[in-house]
């Protein structure tokens, strides 16, 4: 004997896709409410994560070269935080060009 099976209405499925959109979208950690240990410490645990560090600013910081890629070098960065306008947080990639021989 077989399962009996009931088809879900199409509205049933829109409706678990529309809630699992939030589930989803998370926001990206911001730096202005980090003391600076725990971001320095995020990208450190993480090795590669997008930080924002104001509104509408973000970027992509990196533990080391490993998460970069091939043609990428490092650039230390310094970010804005809750308690240090100066925190090291790890490290941004960066693609050399003939033009620019030295960090952006």
């Amino acid at each position: 004997m077989q399962p009996m099976r009931f088809p879900l209405p199409a509205g049933a499925l829109a409706l678990a896709a529309l809630m699992s959109g939030p589930v989803l979208a998370q926001a990206r950690p911001d730096t202005l409410a980090m003391s600076c240990r725990d971001a320095a410490a995020l990208v450190n645990a993480r090795g590669a994560v997008v930080l924002g560090t104001g509104p509408n600013i973000y970027d992509r910081y990196v533990r080391e070269i490993r998460f970069c890629s091939a043609a990428e070098q490092l650039k230390p960065e310094w970010v804005k935080t809750r308690d240090n306008p100066q925190c090291f947080v790890g490290y941004t990639c960066y693609v050399p060009s003939r033009d620019n021989n030295q960090a952006r």
